[in-house]
């Protein structure tokens, strides 16, 4: 599965019948989404679009159950750290050129940055439904 579809898993829980990561299941996420926001939020099965507010309540939900806290909210390596995925300069590469990343492959703060919200947009976008062409990237 390519690195968005790992993170999308650990948010949204694995595909029918897999254990997600972390032991959270998708229902509870979704129940938790839309307690936070007051609002239905949309099944992720369905991979209607969702608000970037309801794919963060849901991230929100995670990192309460931890214990460490990360600054998931702005950095990717501390969103792949929160979902306890690979957040190494390699796996940060791939997950660049999965979401089309043209600018420097360099591991600065910057390219940081700019791939936690591209991965943001890609999880309300597909409401946490990846396209196949994402999964296998």
């Amino acid at each position: 599965m390519s690195i968005l579809g790992n993170i999308a898993s650990a948010i949204f829980g694995a595909p029918k019948g897999a254990a997600p990561p972390g032991g959270l299941a998708a229902a509870s996420l979704s129940a938790a989404s839309s307690a936070a926001s007051g609002k239905e939020a949309p099944s992720a099965a369905a991979g209607k679009p969702m608000s970037r507010d309801q794919v963060e309540a849901m991230i929100e939900k995670i990192a309460d159950e931890q214990d460490e806290h990360y600054n998931w909210d702005e950095s990717i390596v501390d969103l792949m750290k929160l979902l306890k995925l690979d957040s190494s300069f390699a796996a940060r590469k791939q997950l660049a050129l999965e979401l089309g990343y043209r600018d420097k492959l360099d591991g600065s703060a910057e390219m940081n940055v700019r791939l936690r919200d591209q991965v943001m947009t890609k999880l309300a976008e597909s409401g946490g439904k990846l396209p196949e062409s994402l999964k296998r990237a």
